[in-house]
């Protein structure tokens, strides 16, 4: 079955391209979502200026891959306990969210924040927002797959 999931863990184009070769997703998108504006460009959102975050929106076959697994590979993508930061990327367009589509994304995200904050894997508490989604705009064309299309690996990782 098809479901969709939106996440924002810093650079998109590093995101995108991780979820984009896992099995049983079926499209990645990247875009803006979270803040005020309409129409956000990436000039804007880098400026901080529209309150949006830099996400991805993942098109995913739940019989192939959980909502669950997905949670799993977003928190092992980029380091949940920077506030507004990841790497040397710095602004709320980079923070860490979750933006649920139902109430059952919104339960499985609360309850894998928690099992991860009681695991000890981390030393400071996740910061990762659980956030009702609003609407995702696409970002611009050129954003679209960018690291397979250039080839170039422009983002910081884990």
């Amino acid at each position: 079955m098809k479901e969709t999931s939106i996440f924002a863990a810093g650079c998109f184009w590093g995101v995108e391209e991780a979820f984009r070769k896992i099995n049983g997703v079926i499209e990645t998108e990247v875009g803006y979502t979270g803040g005020h504006a309409q129409n956000p460009t990436y000039e804007e959102v880098c400026a901080n200026k529209t309150g949006h975050a830099e996400a991805i929106q993942i098109t995913y076959d739940s019989e192939k891959i959980s909502y669950a697994k997905l949670l799993e590979l977003f928190f092992g993508l980029h380091d949940p306990t920077q506030i507004n930061r990841q790497g040397p990327d710095f602004g709320s367009q980079y923070r860490s969210a979750i933006f649920y589509l139902n109430q059952k994304q919104k339960k499985e995200a609360e309850e894998m924040k928690q099992k991860l904050n009681k695991s000890g894997k981390y030393s400071e508490p996740i910061a990762t927002e659980i956030t009702k989604a609003t609407e995702f705009f696409k970002a611009e064309e050129y954003h679209q797959k960018y690291i397979k299309k250039t080839g170039r690996n422009v983002c910081w990782s884990n």
